[in-house]
């Protein structure tokens, strides 16, 4: 399994973010992690990636303890943060190599920086400072950091927030491609972006798993629609 997910639980003072929750992704699937704002997605996708610990339970990330000292588990994780943190008055070019940099690629690092900025769409904007980007080319941006040292999975959280549906094909384009070699955990709140991109969907609400499978199954609970289900579920919120 690519990410395994056993018991965690996670409190902020009295308020528990997540509650006891489990669930493994196996390698090589695209997965759904959708639920209401407040559910707990962004939560549990920091302490996937190492960014938080886990109050109890345990993560597991190609066979290796995720926590914030992880450095060896952080290596084989590409992650989108939700709000894209990027440095705007660096160029495209000059921070793609900082974070090839961070990943210590060494002499792969320029070879590296070609091939994401090729892949991702960026070779019309690598001269540019990435604050004079639109927020497509940011996202592009976001997505191009979180593969350059090709990473086995990605984390992506709210990849296609804010942008204009002809943006929304692209990311979702370039999500598919990554996910054909990596295992892709997806947090939207998009119901046709995971009906388009994933093969399968987690459903989190008040820090619980409340569905967990195929998207024809889960989509099946409440007669045909994903949505229909998401809203059943997570009480029409």
């Amino acid at each position: 399994m690519s990410i395994i997910v056993s018991n965690v639980t996670k409190s902020y003072g009295h308020q528990k973010a997540l509650d006891d929750v489990s669930f493994t992704i196996p390698a090589g699937e695209i997965v759904g992690f959708i639920g209401p704002n407040g559910a707990g997605k962004s939560t549990m996708m920091k302490i996937i990636t190492g960014f938080f610990s886990a109050d109890s339970g345990n993560v597991s990330v190609c066979g290796l303890p995720s926590g914030p000292g992880a450095t060896e588990m952080k290596r084989l994780i590409g992650y989108l943060p939700e709000n894209n943190p990027l440095y705007p008055d660096m160029y495209v070019r000059e921070y793609l190599g900082y974070v090839a940099d961070l990943y210590r690629m060494g002499n792969r690092s320029r070879e590296a920086v070609n091939s994401v900025i090729e892949r991702t769409g960026l070779t019309p904007e690598q001269g540019k400072k990435i604050g004079a980007l639109s927020k497509g080319y940011r996202q592009r941006v976001g997505l191009a950091q979180a593969l350059i040292h090709d990473p086995q999975v990605l984390i992506l959280d709210e990849a296609t927030t804010g942008l204009d549906p002809n943006q929304i094909v692209e990311i979702r384009s370039l999500i598919s491609e990554a996910g054909r070699e990596k295992t892709v955990m997806l947090s939207t709140h998009i119901m046709q972006e995971v009906e388009a991109i994933c093969s399968r969907v987690i459903i989190i609400d008040h820090g619980h798993i409340v569905a967990d499978g195929p998207i024809d199954e889960i989509s099946s609970l409440a007669g045909a629609r994903l949505e229909e289900t998401f809203r059943q579920l997570t009480g029409n919120r």
